[in-house]
């Protein structure tokens, strides 16, 4: 499975990449098409996540997780409470502010910038699990790892996102995925969750002319 891993210079290097985006109020111009998940399926999703997290890292000793924000950051919190119970261990959580929104989503321009870090433990020497709900072109992965690494020096950093949909621009592959959509560039993936929304679903809405 690819994986981000820091070699013996001690420089990071672009395994197979990983990672994502943000998101915004839907705009005016987006018709909704058909829902792609229900709370339930999403919940699911989440459980089986977690499980394939836990097994790749041989448990919770060394893991830690880290939310895009918005909405990778309460699906982060999510992971790390179901592989709490798995592993009867505390996963600790922390947080990235990467603005640009989702890619699919933003009018600010075609280069993320990261305004917030909120990591609150250390990662070097941890297997950090980078989480997000959409993966679609990659820019803001670059972003993402450079803030990442500068605060420390992970063991390996991995990918998981709710949502792979393709149309990548950058060497970019999430290790853990919970579902792949096919999309035209029309189409925009739309995850909702209470947290953010007061609504849980996945939406697959399009751009009209």
């Amino acid at each position: 499975m690819p994986h981000f891993a820091l070699p013996a210079d001690g420089f990071p290097t672009y395994d197979a990449a990983f990672m994502t985006a943000r998101s915004s109020p839907r705009q005016p111009n987006l018709r909704e098409k058909s829902q792609l998940m229900s709370a339930s399926e999403i919940e699911r999703t989440l459980v089986r996540l977690a499980h394939e997290i836990a097994e790749k890292n041989e448990g919770a000793a060394d893991l830690g997780l880290v939310g895009i924000r918005r909405r990778g950051v309460p699906l982060a919190q999510r992971l790390a409470q179901i592989i709490e119970r798995i592993e009867k261990s505390p996963v600790p959580v922390g947080t990235l502010d990467i603005t640009l929104y989702r890619d699919d989503l933003s009018t600010l321009g075609s280069k993320p910038v990261v305004q917030k870090t909120e990591i609150g433990f250390p990662i070097t020497g941890k297997n950090i699990v980078l989480v997000d709900d959409v993966l679609y072109t990659g820019r803001t992965t670059r972003a993402a790892l450079d803030a990442l690494f500068r605060q420390g020096r992970p063991k390996r950093v991995q990918l998981c996102v709710l949502i792979d949909r393709g149309h990548r621009e950058l060497p970019v592959e999430a290790t853990f995925v919970g579902r792949k959509v096919q999309t035209s560039r029309q189409e925009i993936i739309e995850v909702q969750l209470r947290e953010t929304d007061q609504s849980e679903k996945v939406l697959l809405v399009e751009k009209q002319s």
